[in-house]
Protein backbone atom coordinates (compact mmCIF):
# COMPACT_ATOMS: atom_id res chain seq x y z
CA UNK A 1 0.00 0.00 0.00
CA UNK A 2 1.07 3.29 -1.31
CA UNK A 3 -0.18 6.20 1.20
CA UNK A 4 0.30 8.56 -2.28
CA UNK A 5 -2.83 6.45 -3.32
CA UNK A 6 -4.66 6.46 -0.22
CA UNK A 7 -6.45 8.99 1.50
CA UNK A 8 -4.90 9.89 4.20
CA UNK A 9 -6.16 13.18 5.64
CA UNK A 10 -5.62 14.47 9.17
CA UNK A 11 -5.66 17.92 10.96
CA UNK A 12 -3.79 19.56 13.57
CA UNK A 13 -6.56 21.35 15.09
CA UNK A 14 -8.67 19.50 18.03
CA UNK A 15 -12.75 20.23 17.39
CA UNK A 16 -14.22 22.26 19.22
CA UNK A 17 -17.57 19.84 20.02
CA UNK A 18 -15.07 17.17 20.73
CA UNK A 19 -15.14 15.96 24.53
CA UNK A 20 -13.59 12.76 25.02
CA UNK A 21 -9.88 11.80 24.01
CA UNK A 22 -10.99 9.29 21.29
CA UNK A 23 -13.52 11.70 19.35
CA UNK A 24 -10.81 13.91 19.51
CA UNK A 25 -8.37 11.96 18.22
CA UNK A 26 -10.41 9.87 15.86
CA UNK A 27 -11.74 13.36 13.83
CA UNK A 28 -7.86 14.54 14.10
CA UNK A 29 -6.60 11.24 12.65
CA UNK A 30 -9.47 11.26 10.05
CA UNK A 31 -10.86 8.22 10.85
CA UNK A 32 -14.23 9.78 10.97
CA UNK A 33 -16.53 12.41 9.69
CA UNK A 34 -19.56 13.62 10.93
CA UNK A 35 -22.66 13.61 8.42
CA UNK A 36 -25.67 14.20 11.07
CA UNK A 37 -25.72 14.08 15.13
CA UNK A 38 -24.81 10.73 15.76
CA UNK A 39 -23.82 9.54 12.30
CA UNK A 40 -20.41 8.69 10.89
CA UNK A 41 -18.76 7.93 7.85
CA UNK A 42 -15.75 5.73 8.77
CA UNK A 43 -12.84 6.88 6.52
CA UNK A 44 -10.72 4.20 4.89
CA UNK A 45 -7.82 4.59 7.07
CA UNK A 46 -10.73 3.87 10.35
CA UNK A 47 -12.48 1.50 7.91
CA UNK A 48 -9.31 -0.59 8.43
CA UNK A 49 -9.02 -0.38 11.83
CA UNK A 50 -12.82 -1.01 11.96
CA UNK A 51 -12.76 -4.27 9.91
CA UNK A 52 -9.75 -5.63 11.82
CA UNK A 53 -11.41 -5.54 14.94
CA UNK A 54 -14.41 -7.52 13.01
CA UNK A 55 -11.53 -10.00 12.12
CA UNK A 56 -10.93 -11.28 14.88
CA UNK A 57 -14.23 -11.21 16.78
CA UNK A 58 -15.32 -13.37 13.38
CA UNK A 59 -12.60 -15.85 13.99
CA UNK A 60 -13.11 -16.30 17.54
CA UNK A 61 -17.14 -16.81 16.99
CA UNK A 62 -16.39 -19.00 14.39
CA UNK A 63 -13.61 -20.88 16.81
CA UNK A 64 -16.40 -21.60 19.48
CA UNK A 65 -19.02 -22.73 17.21
CA UNK A 66 -21.52 -19.92 16.45
CA UNK A 67 -22.63 -19.68 12.56
CA UNK A 68 -23.19 -16.21 10.72
CA UNK A 69 -26.15 -15.32 8.94
CA UNK A 70 -27.76 -11.85 8.33
CA UNK A 71 -30.94 -10.73 9.56
CA UNK A 72 -32.55 -7.52 8.22
CA UNK A 73 -32.20 -4.55 9.66
CA UNK A 74 -35.96 -3.19 8.66
CA UNK A 75 -37.92 -5.68 10.72
CA UNK A 76 -42.13 -5.02 11.35
CA UNK A 77 -44.10 -3.55 14.10
CA UNK A 78 -45.63 -7.21 14.17
CA UNK A 79 -42.94 -8.78 15.54
CA UNK A 80 -42.37 -6.45 17.92
CA UNK A 81 -45.55 -6.40 19.47
CA UNK A 82 -45.68 -10.40 19.75
CA UNK A 83 -43.28 -9.43 22.25
CA UNK A 84 -44.47 -6.32 23.99
CA UNK A 85 -41.38 -4.15 22.78
CA UNK A 86 -43.08 -1.80 20.47
CA UNK A 87 -43.72 0.32 23.09
CA UNK A 88 -41.40 -0.55 26.03
CA UNK A 89 -38.48 -0.42 24.01
CA UNK A 90 -39.29 3.83 23.94
CA UNK A 91 -37.81 6.47 21.96
CA UNK A 92 -34.25 4.84 21.46
CA UNK A 93 -36.33 2.64 18.66
CA UNK A 94 -36.55 4.61 15.36
CA UNK A 95 -39.56 3.71 13.68
CA UNK A 96 -40.38 4.10 10.11
CA UNK A 97 -43.64 3.56 7.21
CA UNK A 98 -43.29 2.62 3.85
CA UNK A 99 -45.14 3.50 1.09
CA UNK A 100 -48.37 1.25 2.05
CA UNK A 101 -48.22 2.66 5.63
CA UNK A 102 -47.04 -0.24 6.85
CA UNK A 103 -44.83 0.13 10.37
CA UNK A 104 -41.27 -0.93 10.78
CA UNK A 105 -38.45 -0.35 12.89
CA UNK A 106 -34.94 -0.10 12.55
CA UNK A 107 -32.91 -2.58 14.40
CA UNK A 108 -31.63 -1.61 17.95
CA UNK A 109 -30.85 -5.38 18.71
CA UNK A 110 -32.22 -8.30 16.58
CA UNK A 111 -34.06 -10.79 19.56
CA UNK A 112 -37.59 -10.79 17.77
CA UNK A 113 -35.66 -11.09 14.19
CA UNK A 114 -33.96 -14.15 15.31
CA UNK A 115 -36.60 -15.95 17.53
CA UNK A 116 -38.78 -15.80 13.88
CA UNK A 117 -36.19 -16.97 11.94
CA UNK A 118 -35.45 -19.92 15.06
CA UNK A 119 -39.20 -20.54 15.40
CA UNK A 120 -39.24 -21.13 11.31
CA UNK A 121 -36.49 -23.34 10.86
CA UNK A 122 -35.66 -25.40 14.22
CA UNK A 123 -38.15 -27.77 14.75
CA UNK A 124 -36.55 -31.04 16.67
CA UNK A 125 -34.71 -30.93 19.92
CA UNK A 126 -31.80 -32.55 17.16
CA UNK A 127 -31.20 -29.28 16.02
CA UNK A 128 -30.15 -27.58 19.23
CA UNK A 129 -27.96 -26.48 20.77
CA UNK A 130 -27.39 -23.63 17.80
CA UNK A 131 -25.79 -20.43 18.02
CA UNK A 132 -26.66 -17.96 15.48
CA UNK A 133 -24.17 -14.40 14.88
CA UNK A 134 -24.46 -11.44 12.64
CA UNK A 135 -21.94 -8.36 12.55
CA UNK A 136 -24.42 -5.54 11.21
CA UNK A 137 -24.90 -2.30 11.77
CA UNK A 138 -27.63 -1.05 14.33
CA UNK A 139 -29.41 1.86 15.18
CA UNK A 140 -30.86 3.12 18.83
CA UNK A 141 -32.13 6.76 18.68
CA UNK A 142 -30.37 8.31 21.22
CA UNK A 143 -31.77 11.17 23.05
CA UNK A 144 -28.30 13.24 23.30
CA UNK A 145 -25.80 11.17 21.02
CA UNK A 146 -22.13 12.34 21.93
CA UNK A 147 -18.08 11.10 22.54
CA UNK A 148 -17.76 10.45 18.80
CA UNK A 149 -18.95 6.81 18.02
CA UNK A 150 -18.53 5.82 21.66
CA UNK A 151 -22.78 7.04 21.84
CA UNK A 152 -23.06 7.02 18.34
CA UNK A 153 -26.55 6.81 17.16
CA UNK A 154 -25.68 4.34 14.16
CA UNK A 155 -23.33 1.94 15.32
CA UNK A 156 -21.84 -1.75 14.18
CA UNK A 157 -22.17 -4.43 16.56
CA UNK A 158 -22.16 -8.31 16.25
CA UNK A 159 -24.78 -9.99 18.12
CA UNK A 160 -25.63 -13.49 18.75
CA UNK A 161 -27.98 -15.54 19.94
CA UNK A 162 -28.36 -19.03 20.98
CA UNK A 163 -30.68 -21.54 21.03
CA UNK A 164 -31.52 -24.77 23.76
CA UNK A 165 -33.02 -27.25 25.10
CA UNK A 166 -32.92 -26.69 28.51
CA UNK A 167 -30.72 -24.40 30.88
CA UNK A 168 -28.10 -26.86 31.45
CA UNK A 169 -27.05 -26.27 27.75
CA UNK A 170 -27.68 -22.79 27.82
CA UNK A 171 -25.27 -22.32 30.81
CA UNK A 172 -22.38 -24.27 29.17
CA UNK A 173 -23.11 -22.16 26.01
CA UNK A 174 -23.30 -18.91 28.12
CA UNK A 175 -19.73 -19.98 29.52
CA UNK A 176 -18.36 -20.55 26.11
CA UNK A 177 -19.88 -17.27 24.61
CA UNK A 178 -17.94 -15.93 27.91
CA UNK A 179 -14.43 -17.76 27.07
CA UNK A 180 -14.31 -16.74 23.55
CA UNK A 181 -14.89 -12.58 24.15
CA UNK A 182 -12.12 -13.54 27.09
CA UNK A 183 -9.86 -14.54 23.92
CA UNK A 184 -11.35 -11.80 21.25
CA UNK A 185 -10.55 -8.63 24.19
CA UNK A 186 -7.15 -10.46 24.89
CA UNK A 187 -6.27 -10.64 21.48
CA UNK A 188 -7.31 -7.38 20.68
CA UNK A 189 -4.74 -5.92 23.36
CA UNK A 190 -7.02 -4.42 25.87
CA UNK A 191 -6.94 -4.19 29.36
CA UNK A 192 -10.15 -5.40 30.28
CA UNK A 193 -12.56 -7.17 33.18
CA UNK A 194 -15.79 -9.31 32.93
CA UNK A 195 -18.33 -7.82 35.64
CA UNK A 196 -21.63 -8.99 36.98
CA UNK A 197 -24.37 -6.99 35.57
CA UNK A 198 -27.74 -5.59 35.55
CA UNK A 199 -29.93 -7.44 32.31
CA UNK A 200 -31.44 -3.84 31.59
CA UNK A 201 -34.00 -3.67 28.49
CA UNK A 202 -32.77 -6.73 27.12
CA UNK A 203 -34.45 -8.74 29.83
CA UNK A 204 -32.43 -12.44 31.14
CA UNK A 205 -31.75 -14.51 34.11
CA UNK A 206 -28.29 -13.66 34.51
CA UNK A 207 -26.15 -11.38 32.57
CA UNK A 208 -22.15 -10.12 32.38
CA UNK A 209 -20.54 -7.27 30.68
CA UNK A 210 -16.87 -6.55 29.69
CA UNK A 211 -15.51 -3.48 30.61
CA UNK A 212 -12.31 -2.05 28.68
CA UNK A 213 -10.49 -0.20 32.06
CA UNK A 214 -10.22 3.66 31.20
CA UNK A 215 -10.35 6.48 33.19
CA UNK A 216 -12.78 8.22 31.10
CA UNK A 217 -15.84 5.19 31.35
CA UNK A 218 -19.41 5.79 31.85
CA UNK A 219 -19.22 2.85 34.10
CA UNK A 220 -18.59 2.09 37.23
CA UNK A 221 -16.53 -1.21 38.08
CA UNK A 222 -16.77 -2.11 41.68
CA UNK A 223 -13.86 -5.28 42.41
CA UNK A 224 -13.03 -7.09 45.41
CA UNK A 225 -9.31 -7.24 46.17
CA UNK A 226 -10.15 -10.56 48.04
CA UNK A 227 -11.13 -12.65 44.71
CA UNK A 228 -11.88 -12.23 41.58
CA UNK A 229 -15.07 -10.79 42.53
CA UNK A 230 -15.84 -7.63 39.83
CA UNK A 231 -19.91 -6.29 38.89
CA UNK A 232 -20.70 -3.31 37.38
CA UNK A 233 -21.92 -0.99 40.24
CA UNK A 234 -25.49 -1.24 39.33
CA UNK A 235 -24.86 -4.77 40.55
CA UNK A 236 -22.33 -5.02 42.84
CA UNK A 237 -23.07 -6.27 46.38
CA UNK A 238 -20.86 -5.57 49.97
CA UNK A 239 -21.32 -8.10 52.90
CA UNK A 240 -23.67 -8.15 55.08
CA UNK A 241 -23.65 -6.04 57.73
CA UNK A 242 -22.76 -6.58 61.71
CA UNK A 243 -25.32 -7.54 63.44
CA UNK A 244 -27.89 -4.65 65.12
CA UNK A 245 -26.17 -3.37 68.51
CA UNK A 246 -28.68 -2.94 71.67
CA UNK A 247 -30.25 0.63 71.69
CA UNK A 248 -28.71 2.72 74.56
CA UNK A 249 -30.44 6.14 73.56
CA UNK A 250 -33.50 7.88 74.59
CA UNK A 251 -35.87 9.25 71.48
CA UNK A 252 -35.36 12.77 71.33
CA UNK A 253 -35.92 15.73 68.75
CA UNK A 254 -33.81 17.91 67.69
CA UNK A 255 -33.74 21.80 66.38
CA UNK A 256 -32.75 21.34 62.71
CA UNK A 257 -33.55 24.92 61.46
CA UNK A 258 -31.85 25.11 58.07
CA UNK A 259 -30.20 21.38 57.79
CA UNK A 260 -31.92 19.39 54.94
CA UNK A 261 -29.27 17.23 54.39
CA UNK A 262 -27.81 14.51 56.29
CA UNK A 263 -24.49 15.66 55.90
CA UNK A 264 -25.37 19.16 57.48
CA UNK A 265 -27.28 17.20 60.15
CA UNK A 266 -24.80 15.47 61.05
CA UNK A 267 -22.47 17.93 61.50
CA UNK A 268 -24.56 20.52 63.82
CA UNK A 269 -24.95 17.35 65.90
CA UNK A 270 -21.43 16.57 65.90
CA UNK A 271 -22.26 12.68 65.00
CA UNK A 272 -20.70 10.71 61.87
CA UNK A 273 -22.25 11.13 58.91
CA UNK A 274 -23.35 6.84 58.95
CA UNK A 275 -25.66 7.67 62.22
CA UNK A 276 -27.68 9.63 59.58
CA UNK A 277 -30.24 8.11 57.73
CA UNK A 278 -31.54 9.31 53.85
CA UNK A 279 -35.41 9.05 53.29
CA UNK A 280 -36.13 8.96 49.62
CA UNK A 281 -39.87 9.50 48.54
CA UNK A 282 -41.73 7.67 45.68
CA UNK A 283 -44.76 6.85 44.08
CA UNK A 284 -45.41 2.83 42.86
CA UNK A 285 -47.14 1.85 39.59
CA UNK A 286 -50.14 1.60 41.57
CA UNK A 287 -49.24 5.18 43.65
CA UNK A 288 -48.95 3.67 46.60
CA UNK A 289 -46.45 6.00 48.83
CA UNK A 290 -43.01 4.20 49.88
CA UNK A 291 -40.02 5.34 51.63
CA UNK A 292 -36.97 4.16 51.01
CA UNK A 293 -34.19 4.55 53.73
CA UNK A 294 -30.50 4.46 53.18
CA UNK A 295 -27.43 5.30 55.44
CA UNK A 296 -26.92 8.97 55.21
CA UNK A 297 -23.42 8.05 53.86
CA UNK A 298 -24.90 6.42 50.97
CA UNK A 299 -27.37 6.91 47.93
CA UNK A 300 -29.99 4.60 46.46
CA UNK A 301 -29.37 2.05 43.64
CA UNK A 302 -32.18 3.04 41.34
CA UNK A 303 -31.74 -0.42 39.56
CA UNK A 304 -31.76 -2.50 42.55
CA UNK A 305 -34.51 -0.32 44.06
CA UNK A 306 -37.00 -1.35 40.93
CA UNK A 307 -35.96 -4.99 41.45
CA UNK A 308 -37.61 -4.62 45.11
CA UNK A 309 -41.37 -6.42 44.85
CA UNK A 310 -44.03 -3.97 43.79
CA UNK A 311 -41.14 -1.14 42.77
CA UNK A 312 -40.73 -1.86 38.70
CA UNK A 313 -42.01 1.14 37.54
CA UNK A 314 -41.77 3.49 40.47
CA UNK A 315 -40.85 7.37 39.95
CA UNK A 316 -40.09 9.83 42.43
CA UNK A 317 -42.94 11.07 44.95
CA UNK A 318 -43.90 14.93 44.28
CA UNK A 319 -43.80 17.68 46.72
CA UNK A 320 -47.62 16.90 47.13
CA UNK A 321 -47.63 14.11 47.28
CA UNK A 322 -45.38 13.86 50.11
CA UNK A 323 -46.99 16.49 52.46
CA UNK A 324 -50.28 14.00 52.10
CA UNK A 325 -48.69 11.39 53.25
CA UNK A 326 -46.12 12.66 55.29
CA UNK A 327 -46.83 15.88 56.50
CA UNK A 328 -43.65 17.71 55.55
CA UNK A 329 -41.74 19.07 52.72
CA UNK A 330 -38.67 17.38 51.88
CA UNK A 331 -35.19 18.00 54.25
CA UNK A 332 -37.18 16.46 56.74
CA UNK A 333 -38.99 13.50 56.22
CA UNK A 334 -38.40 10.22 58.35
CA UNK A 335 -40.57 6.81 58.31
CA UNK A 336 -42.03 8.29 62.20
CA UNK A 337 -45.28 9.29 62.72
CA UNK A 338 -46.56 9.51 59.07
CA UNK A 339 -49.73 11.35 58.04
CA UNK A 340 -50.77 8.17 56.56
CA UNK A 341 -50.12 4.40 56.53
CA UNK A 342 -46.68 4.10 54.80
CA UNK A 343 -44.73 1.00 53.40
CA UNK A 344 -41.02 1.47 54.26
CA UNK A 345 -37.89 -0.38 52.52
CA UNK A 346 -34.69 -0.31 54.66
CA UNK A 347 -31.52 -1.10 52.91
CA UNK A 348 -29.56 -3.69 54.69
CA UNK A 349 -27.25 -1.36 56.46
CA UNK A 350 -29.78 0.84 57.85
CA UNK A 351 -32.11 -2.41 59.12
CA UNK A 352 -28.50 -3.31 61.39
CA UNK A 353 -28.06 0.78 62.86
CA UNK A 354 -29.25 1.52 66.08
CA UNK A 355 -29.56 4.89 67.65
CA UNK A 356 -30.10 6.30 64.36
CA UNK A 357 -30.98 10.08 63.68
CA UNK A 358 -34.04 10.30 60.55
CA UNK A 359 -36.45 13.06 59.79
CA UNK A 360 -38.97 14.15 62.03
CA UNK A 361 -41.99 14.80 59.52
CA UNK A 362 -41.74 18.61 60.71
CA UNK A 363 -39.95 21.47 59.19
CA UNK A 364 -36.84 22.77 61.02
CA UNK A 365 -36.79 19.04 63.42
CA UNK A 366 -34.41 15.61 63.18
CA UNK A 367 -35.46 12.94 65.71
CA UNK A 368 -32.44 11.38 67.33
CA UNK A 369 -31.97 7.97 69.23
CA UNK A 370 -34.22 6.21 67.07
CA UNK A 371 -34.19 2.41 67.18
CA UNK A 372 -36.17 -0.94 65.56
CA UNK A 373 -38.50 -2.52 67.15
CA UNK A 374 -38.53 -0.18 70.15
CA UNK A 375 -39.55 3.35 68.20
CA UNK A 376 -40.77 1.65 64.45
CA UNK A 377 -41.45 -1.81 63.57
CA UNK A 378 -39.06 -3.94 61.85
CA UNK A 379 -38.87 -2.82 58.08
CA UNK A 380 -39.22 -4.49 55.00
CA UNK A 381 -35.20 -5.28 54.32
CA UNK A 382 -33.34 -5.00 50.67
CA UNK A 383 -30.19 -4.19 49.28
CA UNK A 384 -30.76 -0.62 47.72
CA UNK A 385 -27.50 1.25 47.80
CA UNK A 386 -24.69 1.50 45.86
CA UNK A 387 -21.42 -0.03 47.15
CA UNK A 388 -19.18 1.97 47.50
CA UNK A 389 -15.05 1.89 47.64
CA UNK A 390 -13.76 0.65 51.23
CA UNK A 391 -16.84 -1.78 51.61
CA UNK A 392 -15.99 -5.10 52.64
CA UNK A 393 -16.36 -7.75 50.12
CA UNK A 394 -18.32 -11.43 50.52
CA UNK A 395 -15.34 -12.87 50.37
CA UNK A 396 -13.63 -11.01 52.95
CA UNK A 397 -11.40 -8.52 51.06
CA UNK A 398 -11.88 -4.64 50.23
CA UNK A 399 -14.31 -3.53 47.43
CA UNK A 400 -12.97 -0.51 44.97
CA UNK A 401 -13.93 0.90 42.10
CA UNK A 402 -12.56 1.80 38.57
CA UNK A 403 -13.75 3.17 35.25
CA UNK A 404 -15.17 1.44 32.54
CA UNK A 405 -16.20 1.83 28.64
CA UNK A 406 -18.94 -1.32 28.11
CA UNK A 407 -17.74 -3.29 24.95
CA UNK A 408 -19.48 -6.35 25.21
CA UNK A 409 -22.34 -7.86 26.84
CA UNK A 410 -23.44 -11.69 27.53
CA UNK A 411 -27.30 -12.46 28.86
CA UNK A 412 -28.81 -15.95 29.80
CA UNK A 413 -32.60 -14.82 28.35
CA UNK A 414 -34.24 -17.77 29.64
CA UNK A 415 -37.93 -18.27 27.79
CA UNK A 416 -39.04 -15.18 27.80
CA UNK A 417 -38.97 -14.63 23.72
CA UNK A 418 -38.61 -17.67 22.75
CA UNK A 419 -42.33 -18.02 24.81
CA UNK A 420 -43.98 -14.40 23.40
CA UNK A 421 -43.40 -15.81 19.86
CA UNK A 422 -44.37 -19.40 20.21
CA UNK A 423 -40.76 -20.91 19.13
CA UNK A 424 -40.61 -24.87 20.33
CA UNK A 425 -39.02 -27.58 18.86
CA UNK A 426 -40.22 -31.43 19.97
CA UNK A 427 -38.05 -32.90 22.50
CA UNK A 428 -37.29 -36.52 23.01
CA UNK A 429 -40.49 -37.53 23.86
CA UNK A 430 -42.16 -35.60 20.50
CA UNK A 431 -43.67 -33.11 22.86
CA UNK A 432 -43.34 -29.37 21.92
CA UNK A 433 -40.89 -27.30 24.04
CA UNK A 434 -40.24 -24.00 24.20
CA UNK A 435 -36.48 -23.19 23.31
CA UNK A 436 -34.05 -21.55 25.86
CA UNK A 437 -32.39 -18.80 24.75
CA UNK A 438 -28.69 -16.84 25.06
CA UNK A 439 -28.34 -13.49 23.60
CA UNK A 440 -24.23 -12.13 23.21
CA UNK A 441 -23.20 -8.84 21.82
CA UNK A 442 -19.80 -6.80 21.09
CA UNK A 443 -19.84 -3.32 20.31
CA UNK A 444 -17.62 -3.66 17.41
CA UNK A 445 -17.48 -0.04 16.46
CA UNK A 446 -17.06 1.11 20.44
CA UNK A 447 -14.24 -0.89 20.31
CA UNK A 448 -11.89 1.21 18.32
CA UNK A 449 -12.92 4.55 20.81
CA UNK A 450 -12.63 2.48 23.69
CA UNK A 451 -8.86 1.43 23.09
CA UNK A 452 -7.89 4.88 21.69
CA UNK A 453 -9.53 5.71 25.33
CA UNK A 454 -7.18 3.05 27.08
CA UNK A 455 -4.45 3.68 24.36
CA UNK A 456 -2.96 7.68 23.97
CA UNK A 457 -0.18 10.18 24.49
CA UNK A 458 0.25 13.39 23.94
CA UNK A 459 1.29 13.20 19.92
CA UNK A 460 -1.72 10.45 19.47
CA UNK A 461 -3.08 6.98 18.98
CA UNK A 462 -0.87 4.11 20.39
CA UNK A 463 -2.39 1.19 18.57
CA UNK A 464 -2.58 -2.44 20.05
CA UNK A 465 -0.51 -4.11 17.30
CA UNK A 466 -3.58 -5.56 16.27
CA UNK A 467 -5.43 -2.90 16.19
CA UNK A 468 -3.58 -0.71 14.05
CA UNK A 469 -4.51 0.52 10.90
CA UNK A 470 -0.68 -0.66 9.40
CA UNK A 471 1.76 -2.25 11.37
CA UNK A 472 4.23 -1.02 10.16
CA UNK A 473 5.01 2.15 7.88
CA UNK A 474 7.92 2.44 5.51
CA UNK A 475 8.50 6.61 5.75
CA UNK A 476 10.86 7.64 2.82
CA UNK A 477 12.65 10.60 3.06
CA UNK A 478 14.16 11.23 -0.83
CA UNK A 479 14.14 15.03 -1.43
CA UNK A 480 16.49 14.67 -4.18
CA UNK A 481 14.70 12.28 -5.46
CA UNK A 482 17.61 9.32 -5.43
CA UNK A 483 16.91 6.08 -7.03
CA UNK A 484 18.40 3.86 -5.22
CA UNK A 485 16.29 5.64 -1.60
CA UNK A 486 13.31 5.22 -3.88
CA UNK A 487 14.39 1.25 -4.81
CA UNK A 488 15.69 0.07 -0.83
CA UNK A 489 12.43 1.43 0.24
CA UNK A 490 10.15 0.13 -2.20
CA UNK A 491 12.19 -3.40 -1.64
CA UNK A 492 11.76 -3.43 2.33
CA UNK A 493 8.01 -2.55 1.88
CA UNK A 494 8.26 -6.20 -0.44
CA UNK A 495 9.95 -7.75 2.03
CA UNK A 496 8.23 -7.00 5.06
CA UNK A 497 4.85 -7.78 3.50
CA UNK A 498 6.42 -11.07 2.41
CA UNK A 499 7.04 -11.77 5.97
CA UNK A 500 3.51 -11.68 6.68
CA UNK A 501 3.93 -7.71 8.11
CA UNK A 502 0.88 -5.69 6.81
CA UNK A 503 2.82 -2.62 6.14
CA UNK A 504 2.68 0.62 3.94
CA UNK A 505 5.03 2.90 2.48
CA UNK A 506 4.72 6.75 2.86
CA UNK A 507 5.68 8.05 -0.58
CA UNK A 508 3.66 11.16 -0.13
CA UNK A 509 7.08 13.19 -0.18
CA UNK A 510 5.87 15.16 3.23
CA UNK A 511 8.97 16.97 4.86
CA UNK A 512 9.99 14.53 7.77
CA UNK A 513 8.52 16.66 10.83
CA UNK A 514 4.99 16.48 8.96
CA UNK A 515 6.08 12.53 8.11
CA UNK A 516 6.68 11.77 11.64
CA UNK A 517 3.48 13.33 13.24
CA UNK A 518 1.49 11.29 10.66
CA UNK A 519 2.54 8.32 11.87
CA UNK A 520 2.59 8.58 15.75
CA UNK A 521 -0.91 10.68 15.17
CA UNK A 522 -2.40 7.77 13.65
CA UNK A 523 -0.50 5.07 15.78
CA UNK A 524 1.47 2.97 13.88
CA UNK A 525 3.45 0.78 15.84
CA UNK A 526 6.56 0.52 13.98
CA UNK A 527 7.83 3.46 12.03
CA UNK A 528 10.85 2.72 9.25
CA UNK A 529 13.09 5.78 7.87
CA UNK A 530 14.99 4.88 4.82
CA UNK A 531 17.13 7.55 3.88
CA UNK A 532 20.31 8.42 1.58
CA UNK A 533 22.29 8.72 4.77
CA UNK A 534 21.28 5.44 6.48
CA UNK A 535 21.63 3.83 3.18
CA UNK A 536 24.96 4.80 3.00
CA UNK A 537 25.73 3.71 6.47
CA UNK A 538 23.62 0.53 5.85
CA UNK A 539 20.92 0.94 8.31
CA UNK A 540 17.83 1.99 8.64
CA UNK A 541 16.34 4.41 11.17
CA UNK A 542 13.93 2.51 13.35
CA UNK A 543 11.08 3.70 15.91
CA UNK A 544 8.53 1.91 18.11
CA UNK A 545 4.70 4.01 18.97
CA UNK A 546 5.88 3.35 22.54
CA UNK A 547 9.60 4.09 22.53
CA UNK A 548 10.67 7.78 23.37
CA UNK A 549 13.87 7.61 20.92
CA UNK A 550 14.95 6.58 17.39
CA UNK A 551 17.62 3.87 16.72
CA UNK A 552 19.81 2.50 13.65
CA UNK A 553 19.58 -0.93 12.30
CA UNK A 554 20.01 -3.40 9.76
CA UNK A 555 16.96 -4.72 8.08
CA UNK A 556 17.28 -7.82 9.68
CA UNK A 557 17.10 -6.48 13.45
CA UNK A 558 13.87 -4.34 12.03
CA UNK A 559 12.32 -7.67 11.58
CA UNK A 560 13.03 -9.32 14.49
CA UNK A 561 11.96 -6.06 16.49
CA UNK A 562 8.42 -6.28 14.45
CA UNK A 563 7.94 -9.60 14.66
CA UNK A 564 8.28 -9.81 18.11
Amino acid sequence: MRLSRFHLHTTKETPADAELVSHKLMLRAGMIRKLASGLYTWSPLGLRVLRKVEAIVREEMNRAGAVELQLPTIQPKELWEETGRWEKFGNQLLKIRDRKEQEYCYSPTAEEAITDFARQELSSYKQLPVNFYQVQTKFRDEIRPRFGVMRAREFLMKDAYSFHLDEASLVAEYENMKAAYTRIFTRLGLEFRAVQADSGAIGGDASQEFHVIADSGEDALVFSTGSDYAANVEAAVAADPAPRAAASEELRKVETPTQKTCEDVAALMGIALLRTVKSVAVMTAENDFVLALVRGDHDVNEIKLAKVAGLADYRMASEVEIAEHLGSEPGFLGPLNPRKAIRVVADRDVAAMADFVVGANEKGFHIAGVNWGRDLPEPEVADIRNVVAGDRARDGGELKIARGIEVGHVFQLGRKYAEALKATVLDENGKAAVMAMGCYGIGVSRIVAAAIEQNHDAAGIVWPAAMAPWQAVVCMINPKQDAAVTAAAEALLAELQAAGIDAALDDRGLRPGAMFADMELIGIPHRIVVSERGLAAGTFEYRARSASEAENLDKAAILRKIAG
